[in-house]
């Protein structure tokens, strides 16, 4: 119908992100895998089948058969008119709700309703066009603040290093070119921050999808801003979402209050993995909800791929998706039971298995040394999704029995409560617990050296073993405000309460359950260094979203209480709440957004590069100067590099270990090149030169409160030619 076309336009805006983005990935790990990862090959395959993806994931083969509250674009239009009865006082059959006089009271009734519904479409129309508006002004505000975070101190360098060099050379892994060094020697050490040595060379830390996204930046020309065109579309993706489920009246609230919050802000900036798997995750929840309206097994199919395919982009995403398993159980069993809603079970299965073995196929053949450091998390939830899928094989088999089962009258009520003191408990944790790890590992230390090292700089009391995740709900608070915060945890209550009654707003089920089980998991251990506002990326696929979603939902349940009382009282309480939802991220925001970090990492490593000899081989010989740049040596200055292994002396190598070395270069018939932090690293072995001197901002490093400002970050990089 032409009437439906805004719901139709921000229906497919908003499932087109995901659909391109599993596309690309689904191109590019091959030729990754086979070294031909270049912009020709990739192009070539890659746009064809986004393409492809994003027709099959738009298309519309039929009018959907969606139940009460659901409008025939998959949209809901209100997200509220649950009594069968639209708002303009047509009855869904099309028949005035009245009750229709004959003669000249139809007429007036049949206009006045063609009225209700054309001001309907045009309030839609503006919903959609403010959707779009807050994207591109998110996308175009972010790449303007851009970030250049290219010397290897925490994660976003180490994408744009793995992204840099996937885009140049076209596979892994990162040859360590020892020949350049007179062959293998004991004395040089070619991992460094971020990269594990393997047979032969290193290989990044890291899931290979974010990279195969940042790639595409550098084959541009504009390799610092895909991250703002990525959390561009994160906008518009959790806006579809918002409006399927909430309402099409509260896209731009949801758009608005996720745009502003300050980790959206923080991970649209640079090269994180937290935008990507967003978007795969909430893209696969408007492409489930679709399927689900539909009853259509090709959609079905694109939201489990879409979904399985975040375990490309971070090993997190097996966690995350897990409800999404136990969910496709649950549609096989009701399958059994000939509901309508089982016959996308299966698909979605399907397409979960798939896109999830692609992501732990790569991670084997491209990240294994990352997966062996996490196998203390990653075995326990392969052994979990197995016990799921024993379950679901279990429960579709009893099915018919189970579903005889009536829960008891108490259950629903009880379980809304629950929900609420589970929220309650989260807020009061700090004053409960105080959450230590006595360090362990190599790892375990440095972070609780880094630790104190900001309790020092903060003047707080000086503890390494703290780890401040007892805070995690506060730290929500501070990103979408306690308003949020509030409306998100009573809309959650409801929700429950009404599944558990009677299986009502059963499209929620899935989203719920996402939202639930992973905020809930990344609150009790969101296993991070814990200053922000880097803790806060933790916050970013799934708990900040999940969060503006139940609270705009909460804001839809809140009109339905405040048009009882006259439209001056919905009105302006509506104002008022809207008001509430945005004001306290966007205030928080304030602080930073403005604020670009890091910047000048870019020119000042293209200057270094250029005085770097052209047939040098570089042996690094301070701690930090190997741990920031033998990667951007390697990968970004195209020269042979290695730190010199310090033998346990501190942070500088020996200085005899050193002139072997250089001497081993010179037999190779290079140019032996040393660098270090200061002139003194470098002078025992020729003239000292200062190749980098810059001085630029950091992010902010707070425990125990929002970030609200920036710290200096010097960096020098002196060399000498032997």
């Amino acid at each position: 119908m032409e009437l439906d076309r805004p719901g139709r336009v921000l229906a497919t805006l908003s499932v087109l992100p995901a659909l391109a983005v599993a596309g690309w990935l689904l191109a590019g790990l091959p030729l990754l895998l086979l070294g031909r990862f270049a912009p020709l090959p990739a192009t070539l395959l890659g746009l064809p089948l986004a393409a492809l993806l994003c027709w099959a994931g738009t298309r519309r083969p039929g009018e959907s058969t969606a139940g009460d509250g659901t409008a025939r674009d998959g949209i809901a239009r209100d997200g509220t008119a649950r009594d069968g009865i639209a708002r303009d006082g047509i009855a869904r059959g099309g028949t005035p709700s009245g009750g229709a006089g004959r003669g000249g009271g139809a007429q007036v009734m049949v206009a006045r309703a063609a009225g209700g519904v054309l001001g309907r479409v045009r309030a839609a129309t503006r919903q959609v066009a403010g959707v779009v508006g807050v994207a591109v002004a998110s996308g175009v505000f972010n790449a303007i603040m851009h970030s250049e975070q290219i010397a290897v101190r925490r994660d976003p360098a180490t994408y744009t290093q793995y992204a840099a060099w996937i885009a140049t050379h076209g596979g892994l892994p990162i040859p360590a070119q020892t020949e350049a060094f007179g062959g293998p020697d004991p004395a040089l050490v070619f991992e460094s921050v971020g990269f594990y040595a393997v047979d032969g060379g290193v290989v990044p830390q890291f899931m290979p999808g974010p990279p195969m996204l940042f790639a595409i930046g550098h084959w541009l020309g504009v390799p610092y801003l895909v991250p703002a065109v990525l959390g561009a579309l994160a906008v518009l993706t959790v806006a579809g979402v918002v409006a399927r489920l909430a309402g099409v009246r509260w896209a731009v609230v949801g758009a608005a209050a996720f745009a502003v919050s300050l980790p959206i802000l923080y991970t649209s900036r640079t090269t994180f993995s937290e935008i990507p798997s967003l978007i795969l995750l909430f893209g696969g929840l408007a492409l489930a909800y679709d399927a689900l309206a539909r009853r259509e097994r090709g959609r079905a199919l694109l939201a489990g791929l879409v979904f399985g395919l975040a375990v490309l982009v971070r090993v997190d995403g097996l966690r995350d998706v897990l409800p999404v398993l136990a969910f496709a159980g649950l549609l096989l069993a009701m399958r059994r039971l000939r509901r309508p809603e089982g016959v996308v079970g299966p698909p979605l299965l399907v397409g979960l298995v798939a896109g999830a073995g692609v992501g732990m196929l790569a991670a084997y053949l491209l990240a294994r040394p990352y997966l062996s450091y996490l196998s203390g998390s990653v075995r326990p939830l392969l052994f979990v999704c197995a016990g799921v899928l024993v379950l679901i094989a279990a429960g579709t088999a009893a099915a018919p029995a189970l579903a005889r089962i009536r829960l008891p009258r108490w259950v629903p009520r009880t379980g809304a409560v629950l929900v609420v003191l589970l929220m309650a408990a989260l807020y009061a944790r700090p004053w409960l617990q105080t959450v230590t790890r006595i360090p362990v590992t190599d790892d375990d230390r440095r972070t609780a050296e880094m630790i104190m090292q900001i309790q020092r700089a903060n003047g707080q009391p000086i503890d390494g073993t703290r780890l401040y995740f007892e805070n995690s709900l506060h730290w929500v608070v501070w990103y979408v405000g306690a308003p949020a915060v509030l409306l998100a945890t009573i809309a959650a209550a409801l929700l429950v309460r009404r599944l558990l009654r009677d299986g009502s707003s059963f499209e929620w089920l899935l989203p719920l359950a996402v939202v639930g089980w992973t905020t809930v998991t990344t609150l009790l251990r969101p296993e991070i260094t814990p200053d922000h506002p880097w803790a806060a990326r933790r916050l970013v696929p799934v708990v900040i979203p999940g969060m503006i979603l139940l609270a705009t939902y909460g804001l839809a349940r809140l009109r339905r209480l405040t048009d009882r009382h006259g439209p001056k009282v919905l009105k302006w309480g509506m104002a008022v709440a809207v008001v509430l939802v945005l004001a306290p991220p966007a205030v928080t925001s304030i602080g930073t957004a403005f604020t670009p970090v890091e910047r000048g990492e870019a020119a000042a490593v293209e200057a270094m590069c250029a005085r770097i000899p052209a047939n040098a081989s570089v042996l690094i010989v301070e701690r930090v100067t190997g741990d920031r740049f033998v990667q951007v040596v390697r990968g970004m200055c195209g020269r042979p590099a290695a730190e010199v292994d310090r033998k346990g002396s501190g942070d500088v190598a020996p200085e005899a270990e050193v002139r072997r070395l250089i001497e081993r270069v010179r037999a190779a018939g290079r140019v032996p090149v040393v660098l270090g932090a200061e002139d003194w690293h470098v002078a025992p072995y020729g003239a000292a030169s200062q190749v980098m001197k810059l001085v630029t901002l950091q992010d902010d490093r707070s425990l125990t409160e929002a970030p609200n400002g920036m710290w200096s970050l010097g960096m020098e990089v002196w060399m000498a030619v032997a």
